[in-house]
Order: structure tokens, then sequence, then C-alpha cells
């Protein structure tokens, strides 16, 4: 069969169609002599071949060979299975990088949100497990200050675009963020407001109670789930929000050559899940 040929392949009762070349990405597998008619086990009847292995399964396996990279869904736990039917193919790579299965298992994801709110103003802190979380988070969060005299704030509390100044967010470490709203009288007639927005919102906030509900409405959308809520100092009424979510596992992919099998190793790549 050429390489640029459509393969159809009936695994266990279900139909797959690809290239041919796709199922001789890797030449020394069972799956490549099976395309090439050097397999005596699996013959073309009909235009197809049949394959008496577990047809679900071998959705990832033919991911695999489309994009040289495994990505599995958070729920997934048939490794084994997988990594019998990855042997049974004849796909050692992919046996390789079923092996790392601490890597691939989806792992507990703890958030913890601090409020607390004086008078005019909401302070913020945000502690994450996972630091890469707390750094896309601080990308979409904004703080905005502007300036103006007391009387001017009593007409016209919202914010003009031209006034308005980005300040960044405080990083005490890579595990957390701290931030504020609000206004702050302190300095005589002069008014100093501190607005925030979260992307995609594109409104700018400053009272703290609608910023804690705009933030806590972001992290649910994110897959997060509000587990508990406390207060951690009855004296300043710090309120805590405490979320979990299982993290999605990163894609473990293959190095692109022109012979896949002569690949040294394996290397971590940015997570994609088309499986939800």
């Amino acid at each position: 069969m050429s390489n640029q040929e459509v393969a159809i392949l009936n695994v266990g009762g279900l139909m797959f169609t690809t290239r041919a070349s796709t199922l001789q990405r890797f030449p020394e597998s069972r799956l490549a002599r099976m395309v090439n008619g050097n397999d005596h086990e699996f013959r073309l009847v009909n235009g197809q071949i049949f394959v008496d292995r577990d047809g679900g399964l071998f959705s990832y396996i033919l991911d695999f060979l489309r994009t040289l990279q495994l990505s599995l869904p958070t729920d997934f736990s048939d490794y084994q299975r997988l990594q019998r039917e990855a042997d049974f193919y004849e796909l050692d790579s992919l046996a390789d990088l079923l092996s790392q299965e601490n890597l691939l298992k989806p792992r507990l994801e703890i958030l913890e949100v601090r409020f607390l709110l004086q008078e005019t103003q909401g302070f913020f802190r945000v502690f994450g497990s996972c630091s890469n979380t707390i750094e896309v988070l601080a990308g979409r969060i904004t703080v905005f200050t502007q300036q103006s005299l007391r009387q001017n704030w009593n007409n016209n509390p919202f914010p003009s675009q031209k006034l308005v100044t980005p300040l960044p967010l405080e990083r005490p470490s890579h595990h957390d963020l701290v931030f504020q709203c609000g206004t702050d009288y302190s300095a005589g007639d002069q008014l100093v407001a501190r607005y925030v927005s979260i992307k995609p919102d594109n409104r700018k906030l400053v009272n703290g109670t609608n910023v804690l509900g705009l933030l806590i409405d972001t992290l649910l959308k994110d897959g997060f789930h509000l587990v508990s809520t406390r207060t951690v100092s009855c004296e300043e009424k710090v309120e805590c929000y405490s979320f979990e979510r299982m993290k999605r596992p990163e894609a473990l992919a293959l190095s692109a050559s022109q012979n896949p099998e002569s690949t040294s190793g394996a290397q971590m790549l940015t997570p994609r899940h088309k499986r939800k």
C-alpha cells in the first residue's frame, strides 16, 4: 500500500480512517508491517484491515502516531492496558512513554484566596500549589490607579480611560500574588482609587466585594471547585476561600525526526488536551 493511500482499519468493531503513512511512521512496528502486507495475521478484506483488539484504546494510539505526543484525559486509568496495546503493535516509543505513568496521572491542585475588607479598601492574597497557575492568573489581573480630588470623585466615581494607570502586581513568591482595590482618602483632598480588571472581563471594578465575586467566578470557569470558606482572623475578619481542581497532565512528546524510532528520549511539551 502506498504511503499516500487511505487506510481503513476495523479495530474491535470501531472504524478508523487515516493515511497509510501515519501507520508507517514507525517502520519497525507491527502497524507498518500490517499496512505493507508483511504481517500474515492481518489481511485486507473489502478494503479494510480487521484487528481483533480494543478499539477505544486504539484511538489514543492513532492520535500518538499523528502527533508524536501522548495526551490522555483527566479520568484515564487504563495505563497498563494501553501499554499492553502498545506492546502488541510493537510501538516501543509509546510503551516507553507509558512507563512514565507518574507524569501522566492528573494531580490535585489547590488554590486559596484570602480577602480582607477594611472600610473602602479590599486586600487580596492568592496562594497556589502550582506556580504556573499563579503565573497565568497574574497575567490576567490588572490593577489600575487614578488620582483625583475628593469633590471630583463624588461627582464621577467611574474611571477615565485616559487617567487610569496600570500598576504591577506584588509577587512575594512564585506561588502567590497580592493586590488591592478601593479608595484611599489618607492624602487629604487627593483621593487614590485602585480598580481591578480580570481578563476576559473588561470591567474595571473598585469595590472589593465585586472584585471578589469576579475572581471566584473566574476560578470556577477555569475548572476549580470551591471546597470551603472560613474566617482566618476573627479580629481582622480575613475571609479564606479554598479551591481544588484536578490538574490535567502535561503531554509527553517525542522529538520529531525522519525516523521516530531513532529518537533518544521523550521531552515535556505544552499540554494539549482534545478530550475532556
